[in-house]
């Protein structure tokens, strides 16, 4: 199971390095099936925390400061709170905020629609996300249709995402330890996916570096399809 593990950590910091998402949700579904969704949520919370901090620190100069500090305003404490309700929120509100979300991103990266979310609603945005994150494990898919119709993209998208992440996990992280979901037997685990995952944003970086920005466009886009998808399907939960 460690070797399984430290793979699935690879591709998770790989694949949200590439396009700034996707990994965590994938690394929560296939975690879910070698531990079970609880150990899961346990494993994936610290592990992609300090997966998102090595992140955000490789892009750190590409991180817009002021998205990244209204998101997290609302994310910490929205976080906290749906990490005390684990499990309590019916799944078809997350579904029917992924797919509106999405579309409206997708809409506006092709030009259909003409429109930027306004700075105001980032943290009140950010506040339901972050409780959707707690509740759900997977939900943290939302920042991204978020983020790209706030204008974001590239270097920028990846640095600021990660550093709302690190935010949210943190919450989740002190709302699992004050309800005991923390067990000594996870250390390993824990620590395996943890070094897996920057080991995944090294490489992920620097195959990053040779694409062209159509391409990480693409990428980004092409990413949050899947994701929403998989989410929609009730796989990622």
């Amino acid at each position: 199971m460690t070797v399984a593990l430290a793979v699935l950590g690879l591709f998770a910091g790989v694949l949200t390095t590439l396009a700034g998402q996707g990994g965590g949700l994938f690394l929560l579904l296939f975690c879910s099936l070698l531990v079970g969704p609880h150990a899961a949520l346990a494993i994936t919370a610290p592990a992609l925390l300090l997966g998102n901090l090595h992140r955000a620190v490789l892009f750190r100069k590409a991180i817009d400061r002021k998205v990244a500090a209204r998101m997290i305003l609302g994310a910490v404490p929205g976080a906290f709170i749906g990490g005390l309700l684990a499990g309590a929120l019916p799944e078809w509100i997350l579904q029917v905020m992924l797919v509106v979300l999405t579309a409206l991103s997708i809409a506006r990266a092709l030009k259909w629609l003409a429109f930027d979310v306004p700075r105001w609603a980032l943290g009140p945005a950010g506040f339901v996300i972050g409780g959707l994150t707690g509740t759900a494990g997977g939900a943290g898919v939302l920042f991204a249709p978020v983020l790209l119709s706030a204008g974001l993209r590239g270097a920028t998208f990846v640095g600021t995402i990660s550093t709302v992440a690190v935010a949210t996990h943190v919450g989740r992280v002190i709302a699992y330890g004050s309800n005991g979901v923390f067990t000594r037997d996870l250390v390993v685990p824990i620590v395996v996916v943890a070094v897996a995952i920057a080991a995944g944003n090294w490489a992920g970086e620097r195959i990053r570096a040779n694409l062209s920005d159509k391409a990480t466009t693409r990428l980004e886009y092409g990413v949050l399809v899947m994701c929403v998808g998989v989410s929609v399907l009730g796989l990622g939960g």
